[in-house]
């Protein structure tokens, strides 16, 4: 899962939010030197996409995509649950609004900048400045989420024509979505 997906499945204190945040871009010294409350909030990380990989709804889903995106469809996947997450979100966050959401994760963001290697030091504030995480629930910011992502990888073709795998399979994402979703969210409950 994406960014907005990890936090929404954070529990507990900030550093623990912000661990699970950082664990995919922190390399494994820099994960190792991180405060303890830090690194559990990285083990849970780990543990939620252990958990998602394995999840049969996920399979089926990444199964479908692998027909057009191969290799990327896991990733393809990614944000494309956090799209539905946020189509969603007052479904499962009925006390919280997805802006006041992302406000309250760009504060605490903000608050542990400094435990932050320099390379995110500055990529963060950038996010937080173009309001990156209510943008993965718009076709424009999946769009552009994928733009940049092509920048990046070895054969940028197979992330052509995500939006439209998203617009045709929408129906079928949104099912899978809502049996796996309350599945790792029961899951992180015994897992904090």
């Amino acid at each position: 899962m994406n960014f907005l997906a990890h936090l929404s499945l954070s529990r507990g204190s900030e550093e623990h939010l912000i661990g699970n945040f950082l664990a995919d871009f922190l390399r494994k010294h820099e994960q190792r030197a991180m405060p303890p409350a830090y690194q559990r909030g990285i083990e849970l990380h780990y543990a939620i996409d252990n958990f998602t990989d394995q999840h049969p709804a996920v399979q089926a889903g990444v199964a479908r995509l692998r027909k057009k995106h191969r290799k990327y469809a896991p990733v393809v996947l990614d944000v494309l649950l956090d799209y539905v997450l946020a189509q969603n979100w007052n479904t499962y966050f009925p006390d919280e609004t997805l802006a006041e959401f992302t406000q309250r994760m760009y504060r605490i963001m903000e608050a542990h900048l400094h435990i932050m290697p320099p390379r995110l030091q500055e990529r963060v504030p950038n996010m937080i400045r173009h309001d990156w995480l209510p943008s993965y629930g718009t076709l424009p910011g999946v769009a552009y989420t994928f733009e940049r992502m092509k920048t990046r990888v070895s054969r940028p073709e197979w992330l052509e024509g995500v939006v439209d795998s998203l617009n045709r399979d929408y129906d079928l994402l949104e099912q899978e979505f809502h049996v796996f979703y309350p599945d790792i969210r029961g899951f992180i409950r015994f897992e904090v």
